[in-house]
């Protein structure tokens, strides 16, 4: 009998999920009262070698509103060919094609090591993959032409059948027509007016393909469409010199004003472009953006330098005078994209904000990346773009397109919602529960864009009441069905089946709190309180957090009444409260010395990530280099920051390399250790640029270093030391960090405290 976290590890590896509790309270009331709700993290497109795509399609449960997919929980009469579905019970008939079926010759589908599988489906046509480049032209001349260079290279990574267009914008937008020969053409467009999908159907001469699809190739609608979007086989050439061409927005920029940028309007031909041509297919509109939208539908701030884009203080009174109008504008593009199954990705490089507020949702509707960097000229921005076209072992890209995700469900548990980077497909069925969470009420979700760490954090409610006991034995079922456009054109789905066992919570509590994952409810919680700080106040939200914590440890903390000192949590519970800790003083709940651009940033990216990720976001890994030894692993604490130590902390965002007092001397004596650090940390970075979508930025902090850069390592670590607690001071016990901020054996106290007294 494997134990809990052995299991939890053969979950993840196999099926790429991770449930709160991996035995599940048998009633509602019960399930109430467990303070972490029965949820899971789950990545459908999770990398898994030994998973060959089936060439069949699956076989489906008979009746309409179940429709379950045949799978290894089901129950099987071999003899009569019959197959009785594990959600709803209804006996099937196997097709004619499984007439060989047998207890020693079963389909792949009925094998316990396949509770995930993949099926190809052969009908329908194979769509091309569709990439459309909108670009900013109102930046530095530098700046400009390393973005050329990084498009150029980005076209030798594509598919020669992927089809590519390009829009550049700044005061009026251009949208390009490839399909010239010897001569540059464009359609001009007013960057102040904005044009809807039939206005713009028009103006350009397009003609939806849907009305001649399944008749062959017809020349009008050749004509049409492929005078912007062209396969890359035949224009790689003349784009690569469309591109090299590209100038600097022509319009003069007077003293003291902003260049103006019609970002919204580009966006919206962009996604009417795409809307009119290719509904319902695959398709990526990349822009890259070096500044915010200044005019037009869109804008975010006035073109006069004076006046400063929004702030966390201009929100907080009501001061920003364009945000909900932009926000409002993009929200409808989002909604636009996500209908057609289109990817909005937004790279935004510029050392002021660029509207990420306003623009989130493009992102995070439609599954888009969301890139924030200083310039297109760092490493940053270059690597980053260059791992979006990532391929595995067989040549294909490790993306994914117009994905839809259904969840089915035992009779005993419903499916409350979804937070992550989709939309809401408004499928009502038996499984959807009333009280929603996220985004709820369906059982159906659209994610137009998916990679193999896209994680959405699924929440459910159990519904069995209280006196209507499960059967001893008896386990609840979920049924993960991902249908998704891979990036060779199929259709494929993705079928990912599993299974509890349910327990009751009056004599079985020990075998439910053994079954906790702490890693998983803490990103499945965090997911939440994020969620929730998109619409309620910072402080509501961390009181929500702190009260949620409070009830676990009284619920599973041992414990006499009124006596702190005699709190213990078993190790199943032991991390969690560290990791609350941590969240509490994250990016993601406290703006504090961020903007409203970066605190949208750094949501996306947890909101989209994997367990691992997320939990790297949430508490950063710190490892020491020293005189003594190979790199080590320290606690994330002011403790581990000694004189003698060079540390390297993953924040995910940054790799931070951090030298002690002696090492920053560099004498002659420290000079092998410099040498070992120097390849090791090169190595080290080299793999997180590798390993993580965003890349890491890199950051060197040196012991006499501004307290501005070490701001990044003294933020993250505990701070057990403090100017309040002065015996530190002058000791060989790490350094004391000038700040107010509790420690975590402070917030521990206070815990212990509330958790155990009889007023609570």
């Amino acid at each position: 009998m494997a134990t809990f976290p052995e299991y939890i590890t053969q979950n993840e590896e196999r099926d790429g999920v991770r449930f709160s509790w991996n035995v599940w309270p048998s009633s509602r009331l019960e399930a109430t009262r467990m303070v972490v709700p029965v949820s899971s993290l789950f990545t459908p497109l999770s990398e898994r070698p030994d998973l060959p795509p089936i060439q069949y399609e699956p076989v489906l449960c008979s009746r309409a509103t179940c429709r379950a997919v045949l799978n290894p929980l089901c129950q099987v009469d071999y003899r009569a060919k019959l197959w009785a579905c594990n959600f709803c019970y209804q006996r099937n008939q196997f097709p004619p094609s499984y007439a060989g079926i047998s207890e020693v010759n079963q389909p792949a589908e009925l094998l316990p090591q396949f509770s995930t599988i993949e099926y190809v489906v052969q009908r329908g046509p194979q769509m091309p993959l569709v990439f459309l480049y909108v670009v900013d032209t109102c930046m530095e001349d530098e700046d400009l032409q390393a973005l050329k260079e990084s498009l150029q290279m980005s076209l030798s990574l594509l598919p020669p059948t992927a089809l590519v267009g390009l829009i550049t914008f700044g005061r009026m937008v251009q949208v390009h027509e490839l399909g010239c020969e010897g001569i540059s053409k464009s359609y001009v467009f007013r960057g102040t007016k904005d044009l809807n999908a039939k206005q713009l159907q028009e103006m350009l001469g397009l003609i939806k393909p849907s009305a001649t699809q399944g008749r062959g190739p017809q020349p009008h609608v050749v004509v049409s469409y492929f005078r912007f979007l062209q396969p890359v086989q035949k224009i790689d050439m003349n784009l690569t010199d469309l591109l090299g061409e590209l100038q600097r927005d022509p319009w003069p920029v007077t003293q003291g004003k902003r260049p103006l940028r019609s970002l919204g309007v580009a966006m919206s031909i962009a996604v009417g472009l795409l809307e009119c041509t290719f509904p319902n297919t695959g398709a990526r509109i990349m822009t890259f953006i070096g500044g915010p939208a200044t005019q037009g539908p869109g804008m975010v701030v006035g073109d006069e330098l004076k006046t400063p884009i929004r702030s966390w203080h201009d929100l907080e009174k009501d001061n920003a005078k364009f945000m909900k109008k932009a926000t409002k504008h993009y929200e409808s593009l989002a909604n636009r994209a996500s209908t057609n199954g289109h990817i909005i990705d937004i790279y935004a490089c510029a050392l002021d904000q660029t509207g990420l507020l306003e623009m989130k949702c493009c992102a995070n509707y439609t599954g888009g990346y969301m890139v924030m960097a200083d310039s297109f000229n760092t490493s940053l921005f270059k690597q980053t773009f260059q791992r979006v076209f990532t391929k595995d072992v067989q040549g294909s890209f490790k993306m994914a397109f117009a994905a839809t995700l259904e969840v089915k469900t035992s009779r005993e548990i419903k499916v409350s919602g979804a937070i992550g980077p989709c939309v809401s497909l408004n499928a009502k069925g038996p499984c959807v529960s009333e009280n929603e969470i996220g985004t709820g009420g369906t059982c159906q979700w659209k994610i137009c864009g998916l990679d193999p760490s896209t994680t959405l954090a699924l929440y459910f409610e159990v519904v069995n009441q209280h006196n209507a006991p499960i059967p001893q034995g008896g386990r609840g079922a979920i049924q993960f069905v991902t249908q998704y456009q891979h990036s060779s054109g199929q259709r494929r789905i993705r079928v990912t089946t599993t299974a509890r066992n349910w327990a009751d919570a009056q004599t079985q509590i020990q075998s439910i709190a053994a079954s906790f994952d702490q890693e998983a409810a803490a990103i499945l919680m965090a997911r939440l309180s994020v969620f929730r700080a998109e619409t309620e106040e910072g402080p509501d939200v961390l009181r929500w957090l702190d009260r949620q914590l409070i009830r676990l440890c009284q619920k599973f903390g041992d414990y006499h009444k009124d006596d702190p000192n005699s709190f213990r949590f078993s190790e199943t519970f032991s991390l969690y409260p560290q990791f609350m800790f941590h969240l509490r003083r994250s990016p993601f709940l406290q703006v504090f010395n961020n903007s409203p651009d970066e605190s949208s940033y750094y949501r996306h990216q947890f909101n989209r990530h994997d367990l691992t990720q997320a939990l790297i976001m949430i508490q950063p890994v710190l490892y020491a280099y020293s005189f003594n030894g190979p790199p080590e692993p320290v606690l994330l604490d002011s403790s581990s920051i000694l004189p003698d130590r060079i540390l390297l902390m993953d924040t995910f965002f940054q790799i931070l390399i951090y030298h002690g007092e002696v090492h920053a001397e560099y004498t002659s004596s420290t000079r092998r250790v410099h040498a070992e650090y120097t390849s090791s940390t090169r190595r080290v970075h080299g793999e997180y640029t590798e390993r993580y979508t965003p890349s890491t930025r890199r950051v060197h902090v040196e012991y006499t270093s501004s307290t501005r850069r070490a701001r990044f390592l003294l933020s993250k670590v505990n701070p057990s030391q403090t100017h309040n607690n002065m015996y530190a001071w002058g000791q060989e016990s790490g350094a004391p960090i000038l700040t107010d901020d509790v420690s975590l054996q402070v917030f521990m106290d206070h815990l212990k405290k509330l958790a155990v007294s009889s007023a609570a």
